[in-house]
């Protein structure tokens, strides 16, 4: 179900959506168990080919929740701008709803080779190698974006 925007005025759209979820560092993914419990945590991600992708472990709660409930929400807050004399604040944020995988041979590659471009572009040789080894030691999970909201105040 997608819900409307209360606030249409501050809803933002397209290229602007995309800039923001290219350049920034994280954002918090949002899974649920099964006993619907929800459960938030940070994780480092990059935007490519219209999807989010992600690394982590083989094992823990937000894997056991994606295996039960693919379904997610993933967010990013960017800039922001606290106005106490004015009792708001300026802000950019985007949130995501998807269905979460987990990604295995050349496309697992090739994301962590993103994840690598975006957060550590000179070191490329050495994160190569350090992908290599650690290949078998990590999960990619790709994000199939079907609905994306923006919202922007400033």
């Amino acid at each position: 179900m997608i819900h409307e925007m209360r606030r249409k005025d501050r809803e933002i759209g397209g290229e602007r959506i995309l800039d923001i979820l290219r350049k920034l560092p994280y954002g918090i993914l949002s899974t649920v168990d099964s006993h619907g419990q929800p459960y938030g945590v940070p994780i480092s991600y990059v935007y490519k080919n219209e999807a989010i992708y992600m690394h982590c472990g083989k094992e823990g709660h937000k894997l056991d929740n994606l295996s039960q409930n693919p379904n997610v929400s993933f967010c990013v807050v960017g800039e922001t701008n606290i106005i106490p004399d004015k009792f708001t604040t300026d802000y950019e944020s985007v949130i995501v709803f998807g269905k979460a995988s987990e990604l295995t041979g050349e496309e697992k590659e090739e994301a962590l080779l993103s994840i690598l471009y975006k957060y550590s572009p000179e070191f490329l040789e050495k994160g190569r190698l350090y992908i290599k080894n650690a290949a078998d030691k990590t999960t990619v999970i790709k994000i199939d974006i079907r609905h994306m909201t923006g919202k922007a105040r400033g």
